[in-house]
């Protein structure tokens, strides 16, 4: 398992220890706060984002969406 921060795409410089991406194996989760709130497949290249939780998560999770490669998303697609 390795673990590596995720910097914002926002214009803010961090988040200030707020999230990470954790990677096992060909899957990234992106955990936010204490949450798993996103997953990505390398070998499907396929996202699975757990919901909606709050502004601050869905800045996180956009800026793993872009991290790999997907587009963004708001709130209305979650719920």
């Amino acid at each position: 398992m390795k673990t590596y921060t995720l910097y914002p795409i926002n214009g803010r410089k961090s988040f200030n220890g707020k999230c990470r991406v954790i990677e096992e194996n060909d899957t990234l989760k992106l955990q936010s706060y204490d949450t798993i709130v996103a997953e990505y497949n390398k070998k499907t290249d396929e996202v699975k984002v757990n919901g909606y939780y709050s502004v601050t998560t869905m800045t996180h999770i956009n800026s793993f969406l872009n991290h790999v490669g997907k587009p963004k998303r708001n709130k209305k697609d979650l719920i």
